[in-house]
């Protein structure tokens, strides 16, 4: 279960992080409140699931997932592109935060 609610958490940060850029610095309202609750429940989740995950593997799987996603929130939404060495990079990076749970 610790495993389950990181990797939501993760899917949080990603929110949060589309949201604050999305606030065009704090200034939008909505973004703004979307950015508070999902950045307070997806540190509350992590710091649940450092209840049974070490918080060096915990953190890196939370960053990991977020990053990733919101790289791929910002390429749908076309704020950014996606090219052949940052797709593989981002594969790299999955395959990273799958290689910590395996070895945990």
């Amino acid at each position: 279960m610790y495993w389950v609610v990181l990797v939501a958490s993760g899917v949080l940060e990603a929110v949060w992080a589309t949201a604050l850029a999305a606030s065009n610095g704090f200034r939008r309202p909505w973004p703004v409140v979307v950015w508070a609750v999902t950045m307070a429940l997806s540190l509350v989740g992590l710091a649940w699931a450092m209840r049974g995950i070490p918080v060096g593997t915990a953190y890196a799987v939370w960053v990991g997932v977020g990053a990733v996603l919101t790289v791929l929130v910002a390429v749908l939404r076309g704020e950014e592109k996606l090219g052949v060495a940052k797709a593989l990079l981002l594969v790299a990076l999955i395959g990273c935060v799958a290689g910590l749970k395996v070895v945990s």
